[in-house]
């Protein structure tokens, strides 16, 4: 099977989309498909297979980190994308690449599907302060439910995910399929090592959060409950591993609840070296976001065995449903900080969470997940409902 995926986003730019990108590819190509890319082009290299197709983009003021990909340019590669006979367009993010990959699609007269990853109703107003934030839930579920329209079928990560988008209206098909994890890439870490390395006392209670440091992953509630759990704890350590713009942020709020001595922003970590040796340096991995619409980095800390605090909204609903290497927090400081400390201090109830976890990630898998994508893509290529009806014949974008 021959599948062209297209993102406004990929690595170098290290967040969700571009992991689930990464994963399902080297799944997929593991199993005899060809899977291309097209995503744009950084400033920052990255060294990229010769399936990935980099589009020249533009810098965006309101998040510097991503970029606009050129649209007109990314269309002149129809011609070459005819001769190759791809099977169906997957679209990865609604931006650029969702009117392209639609016209695109229409124009090889293939299905287009696409992975719905960000709650973007949830986030928005943190990048567009100066516009109500009721006027940005509203245009994002308006542009949600037409680009929704256009599809043959909608990916979402997790049933929280479903239901929000059932809400809004959109009656296109919705297929479950997660991520998943790479189990064989979570093995090892060296936690005494990235503590050493960190001048962090082995015996030190350590907290961890990995992951994009943005305004929507709720990380400032994390640091309110450190607050408290210093009450308990006087030498308990928070590590902040990621970058993003809620960094300077983060850095005031810890001064101002003086918290600089037990906060320890480490920075971006490479996924090949460091990271998984911050993962295990943890007592506890801590995790609190309401937007996520999966959450790999629990699946991540499962994993290597490293147990759980987290609240339960969205995508990480699902996985901590049965709270199985976790403890499972309300959305409140006080039971958040509480289960915390039970944790800290309950050296034997730490062992029982790291091995449920261990165990309970393997039906996580992404080799898993693949064959469930697999099995869909199949499905839709035997009954295909996208050729020439609901054509669009201009987008929002077509001058770009």
């Amino acid at each position: 099977m021959r599948i062209l995926m297209i993102s406004d986003v990929y690595f170098p730019r290290v967040n969700g989309v571009s992991t689930s990108i990464q994963t399902f590819r080297q799944e997929l190509t593991q199993r005899g498909h060809r899977v291309d890319l097209i995503a744009p082009a950084y400033p920052a290299q990255w060294q990229d297979d010769e399936h990935t197709q980099r589009i020249p983009s533009r810098y965006l003021f309101v998040d510097p980190e991503d970029r606009i990909i050129h649209y007109r340019k990314l269309m002149q590669l129809l011609p070459d994308l005819k001769r190759q006979h791809y099977d169906v367009v997957h679209i990865q993010t609604p931006f650029i690449a969702h009117y392209a990959g639609v016209k695109l699609a229409r124009a090889l007269q293939i299905p287009c599907i696409e992975s719905y990853h960000t709650y973007f109703e949830e986030y928005l107003f943190h990048y567009v302060p100066w516009l109500p934030k009721n006027w940005m839930r509203a245009a994002a579920r308006f542009f949600t439910r037409k680009q929704c329209a256009q599809l043959d079928a909608l990916i979402v990560p997790s049933s929280a995910m479903r239901d929000a988008l059932f809400n809004y209206g959109i009656d296109t098909a919705m297929h479950i399929i997660p991520t998943g994890i790479r189990l064989e890439q979570f093995k090892g870490g060296d936690g005494a090592r990235f503590r050493n390395k960190h001048n962090i006392p082995l015996d030190r209670p350590t907290l961890v959060h990995i992951g994009r440091v943005a305004h929507e992953k709720n990380i400032g509630f994390v640091i309110e409950c450190l607050a408290e759990i210093k009450s308990s704890i006087p030498n308990v350590l928070l590590v902040i591993a990621g970058e993003g713009p809620a960094l300077n942020g983060l850095r005031k709020q810890a001064q101002q609840l003086k918290l600089s001595d037990n906060i320890k922003f480490v920075g971006y970590l490479s996924r090949e070296h460091e990271l998984l040796d911050c993962y295990k340096a943890g007592d506890v991995f801590v995790f609190a976001s309401k937007t996520e619409t999966q959450g790999l980095v629990l699946l991540e800390a499962m994993t290597l065995g490293v147990p759980v605090v987290s609240t339960a909204y969205m995508g990480a609903k699902d996985i901590l449903a049965t709270s199985q290497g976790a403890l499972v927090a309300e959305d409140s400081v006080t039971d958040f900080s509480q289960k915390v400390c039970t944790l800290l201090n309950d050296a034997a109830l730490r062992a029982r969470l790291s091995a449920e976890g261990i165990e309970y990630v393997k039906q996580w898998s992404a080799g898993a997940m693949a064959e469930t994508l697999l099995t869909f893509y199949g499905q839709l290529k035997k009954h295909p409902t996208l050729s020439a009806p609901n054509n669009i014949n201009s987008s929002p974008v077509d001058n770009l």
